[in-house]
C-alpha cells in the first residue's frame, strides 16, 4: 500500500491574494512567493499589461498559482 504526500508552500494563498488585488500591477504577490524574475518583470511593465495581473488574480482564487519550486499554496 503506497501513500501519497502532497506538498504544499509555505506561502499562504489568502496573503497572496490580497497581495494581487492590492499590489499586483507592481508584482507584490510574485515577490511574497519567491519568483523574483516574474515579480520585476510585473513592476517594469505594469503587471505585464495588466493581463498578466488579471490571470494571477484568477489562479490564486481558483487554487491554481504556484511558489518558485512548483508547490501549491496553502489555504489558510
Amino acid at each position: 500500500m503506497s501513500s501519497y504526500v502532497t506538498q504544499t508552500s509555505d506561502k499562504s494563498k489568502r496573503k497572496a491574494l490580497i497581495l494581487c488585488a492590492c499590489g499586483g500591477i507592481i508584482g507584490l504577490h510574485n515577490f511574497y512567493v519567491g519568483r523574483i524574475g516574474r515579480g520585476l518583470l510585473f513592476a517594469i511593465t505594469g503587471g505585464c499589461f495588466v493581463f498578466g495581473w488579471l490571470i494571477d488574480l484568477i489562479k490564486i482564487a481558483t487554487g491554481a498559482f504556484r511558489d518558485n519550486v512548483g508547490a501549491p499554496l496553502r489555504e489558510k
